[in-house]
Formats: C-alpha cells, sequence, structure tokens
C-alpha cells in the first residue's frame, strides 16, 4: 500500500493504481537494534521508475560530530562511479567532488553519537532498471550538531553522482559511514517510484 495519507485515500476512492504515476511503494526498512557495518538492499524488484532512499542515521565515529554517507551498486567496488555536493553551515558553503571513486559519497549528512544527532537524508535513484545509460542519483539531506564538535559544524548537503555502468540494472545497494560503524535506531527505508 502506498505510505502516504493523501496517496492512500486516492488508492481508496478508485483514483490511483500501483501503475500511476508519482506513487511510492515501500519495498523494504532497516531500522537497527545494533551497531552495523552497513546496510544492504538485495533483490530489488524491477518493476518501478525510479528508487527512493530515506533514512535517519548516525555512525559511532569520533572526534566529529558529523559523518560522511557512500553507496555502492551490485557489490561493484571498481573506480565506476563519479560524485559532487555542496554544503552550507551558516557561514560558509563548501563543494566537494570525486571521480572514478570506488564509492558515492555525501559529507556530513550523518550525525554522529559524538555530536548526539542523527542525519536525515533522501536519495533518488534515477531510472535505475535502464540499461542505455549511467544511472543518476540526487542526495539531499542535512545534520544539526547545535554548534561545532571538533571543530566542525551541522550542515545541509545537496548532492549528485552517477554509476558508470549501462549494462546491469540495479539489483543491490549497499550503505556505510566513512568513518565508523551505523547506530542502534539508524533507519534506511527503499520505496519504488512510478513517475
Amino acid at each position: 500500500m502506498p505510505l502516504f495519507p493523501g496517496i492512500f485515500a486516492s488508492a481508496i476512492s478508485g483514483h490511483l493504481t500501483p501503475a500511476d504515476a508519482g506513487s511510492y511503494y515501500p519495498l523494504g526498512e532497516f531500522t537497527l537494534s545494533a551497531a552495523q557495518a552497513n546496510v544492504e538492499f538485495t533483490n530489488i524488484p524491477q518493476t518501478y521508475t525510479h528508487l527512493q532512499i530515506r533514512a535517519l542515521a548516525q555512525t559511532s565515529r569520533g572526534t566529529y560530530g558529523v559523518d560522511s554517507l557512500r553507496f555502492q551498486f551490485n557489490g561493484d567496488t571498481a573506480g565506476n562511479y563519479s560524485w559532487h555536493h555542496l554544503r552550507g553551515d551558516g557561514s560558509t558553503p563548501e563543494s566537494a567532488a570525486g571521480t572514478s571513486t570506488s564509492y558515492m559519497e555525501a559529507q556530513r549528512i550523518l550525525g554522529t553519537t559524538t555530536g548526539g544527532s542523527y542525519g536525515g537524508l533522501i536519495i533518488d535513484i534515477l531510472d535505475y532498471r535502464n540499461t542505455d545509460k549511467y544511472r543518476t542519483t540526487r542526495t539531499i539531506g542535512g545534520v544539526d550538531v547545535n554548534g561545532t564538535v571538533g571543530g566542525i559544524g551541522g550542515a545541509a548537503v545537496i548532492a549528485s553522482g552517477n554509476w558508470r555502468n549501462d549494462t546491469d540494472p540495479i539489483t543491490s545497494i549497499k550503505l556505510y559511514g566513512d568513518a565508523a560503524n551505523f547506530t542502534a535506531n539508524t533507519t534506511f527505508a527503499l520505496y519504488g517510484v512510478n513517475a
């Protein structure tokens, strides 16, 4: 069933079907009961137009109140990814990028136990089963640490990236922190999107 009340109500009245454009369908969710190095969605159905991941996430990274999120598709750990992002902390805008990396990344988007916060984020994975082009992602999110921790403050982040594979549909997604394990109560949810 669709997750949002407005869509749910429309589905009840017969105005939407699972094939209707703009519909979101929950495919899986992880809420961690203990620390874990990564989260992986596997056997992703090939019946939607796009995918979306929503998360409230924290790592056990020391020193800083923020951590970076990294992710990979289909177990590919070769240098087939590129990413770039913009972030702002209320005073200084920053940008970063990576080319021919073994992962996609969004920096300063996860909270940490050191900072006492969780980061909130949404990742859109566009045309995930289209094998005629590279797959593109866009990420938005941020974390607030109420000042700075270890000299670094929270940030709002906008990121994008691509996976340079035009032959394989995305069937699995692995997510992990840059510097530490995800903590208990971190939540990742995957949705299929018809557009």
